[in-house]
């Protein structure tokens, strides 16, 4: 709960977004924000969209399983329409966007300060013969094999709160020092390379650019210290390129047990002093 007037819903959802200009709503694009606002307002019977506050704003063409959002909402009119406002949403909203579960968020819950990290996975086909039409979606072509166990290595130096400014695009007054929790690489049953990365949060096209670094090292092009070493000249190199969108999804976000949400929050806005997130 925020108020007499207001109740705090969280919304977990999942979408494919090949068809989305990303989240953030932008006008006369369609964007996961845009649909997921809208039809939450229509649901609810509000006279305008949600507005929502969400995990991490993934970007145009990348894809989520377990993204969080949390709006403030009338309190009489989520306590009118609460009860099957899941089964609604299914029936109103594309078969791209899927709302998993909605519901009032404990005291001190936001979906983005609240985070204590956050997953994303990269999908990657690098055998011809295995290469999947139906996951050509979410799964990356790659034309050269890769060594994982060289990009593992190359990995693991990266790992630790560093300043990620060589792999992030820079936005005015946000800052760029995120704590790399985990990144690494595995073979799924299939064969695809899958590359797990968490961390407290990341900055735009952080994820991407890092997958990007790494590349060249399983091509064996790039020694293993080579991504470490252009993390820290803190600078975007040319030679680090963006892998596509379409690899990537956002996995999980993690919280704290509810006594913990309000002074987690608190805590990153102490970090974050430039308001990233």
């Amino acid at each position: 709960m925020v108020g007499d007037s207001l109740v705090r819903v969280r919304v977990d959802s999942s979408y494919d977004g090949a068809a989305f200009s990303g989240w953030a709503a932008q006008p006369g694009q369609r964007t996961v924000e845009g649909v997921l606002s809208e039809t939450l307002g229509h649901v609810l019977r509000l006279p305008a969209a949600v507005r929502l506050t969400v995990a991490g704003r993934t970007d145009s063409g990348v894809h989520a399983r377990g993204q969080v959002a949390h709006a403030d909402l009338p309190a009489e009119a989520w306590a009118a329409h609460a009860d099957g406002a899941l089964r609604r949403l299914s029936r109103a909203l594309p078969p791209d966007l899927r709302v998993r579960s909605i519901g009032v968020a404990p005291d001190g819950f936001d979906a983005r300060f609240s985070a204590l990290w956050r997953r994303y996975a990269y999908r990657i086909c690098d055998d011809p013969a295995r290469a999947d039409p139906l996951r050509r979606h979410d799964t990356l072509w790659h034309p050269q094999h890769l060594d994982l166990a060289a990009m593992n290595e190359a990995a693991a130096q990266l790992l630790g709160e560093h300043d990620f400014a060589a792999f992030c695009r820079k936005r005015e007054g946000a800052t760029t020092v995120r704590a790399l929790r985990r990144l690494e690489w595995a073979r799924d049953t299939d064969g695809v390379a899958v590359g797990c990365v968490v961390a407290d949060a990341f900055c735009h096209n952080m994820v991407r650019a890092l997958v990007g670094a790494l590349l060249p090292v399983g091509e064996g092009s790039r020694p293993a210290p080579w991504p470490a070493q252009v993390l820290a000249a803190m600078a975007r190199d040319p030679l680090v390129r963006v892998v596509p969108a379409h690899g990537l999804s956002l996995e999980e976000v993690r919280y704290p047990e509810p006594e913990q949400l309000a002074a987690r929050a608190v805590l990153t806005r102490r970090v974050r002093v430039a308001g990233d997130g």
